[in-house]
């Protein structure tokens, strides 16, 4: 196995982070100083890569390094290095602010186009409105000028079918059958079922 070669100073070797982590699990405020000295810079190094933006990744560090001082009894030196195991937290919680923010963004879309998207299309209800009147106009042409002047009195002027048989000088009977034979024939045209 080669051995490292350093140019300059050989490194010092840096505190005993395992032990560190034991003394901090007991809740030493002096152990976890240290910790906290030894690693703060690499676990800002982590959450930054990973978030991008200077303000947020040092409010997350400052997150992951209360975690380590809550959750120090957790760790296990058998599954793995200190280092890793405090750098794994800090991915964790570096990956978990990016879904927050993501999942906060699309809310805040979807919040918003729902403000704009009225509660109905305005466009096409009135288109709806036109091509209905104008079916409606064009199966008026249908009926025999008698039935179509019964129905637009009755039911356009709201006149009452003794009111339509005196405005038209015909008997009540008369303007009741052509009344409804106009609204059976208006009904087929329309294409409505009873």
């Amino acid at each position: 196995m080669k051995e490292a070669v350093f140019i300059g100073r050989k490194p010092s070797p840096g505190p005993d982070l395992q032990q560190l982590l034991r003394e901090v699990a007991l809740g030493d405020h002096e152990a976890f100083a240290a910790l906290y000295d030894a690693v703060a810079g690499s676990v800002l190094g982590v959450v930054r890569a990973v978030l991008r933006d200077q303000a947020q990744s040092e409010e997350v560090a400052q997150d992951v390094l209360v975690e380590v001082w809550r959750t120090a009894p957790r760790y296990r030196a058998e599954r793995g290095s200190a280092i890793n195991w405090i750098l794994t937290v800090a991915h964790q919680r570096a990956v978990d602010r990016v879904r927050s923010a993501e999942a906060a963004a699309a809310r805040d879309t979807k919040a918003a186009l729902l403000e704009r998207t009225p509660a109905y299309d305005e466009v096409t209800e009135q288109v709806e409105t036109r091509l209905e009147q104008e079916q409606v106009r064009r199966c008026l042409r249908t009926l025999t000028e008698l039935q179509r002047q019964s129905v637009t009195l009755a039911y356009y002027q709201g006149l009452t079918y003794r009111q339509v048989a005196e405005a038209l000088a015909l008997p009540l009977g008369t303007v009741k059958t052509r009344l409804r034979d106009g609204l059976i024939r208006l009904r087929d045209c329309l294409g409505v079922t009873a």
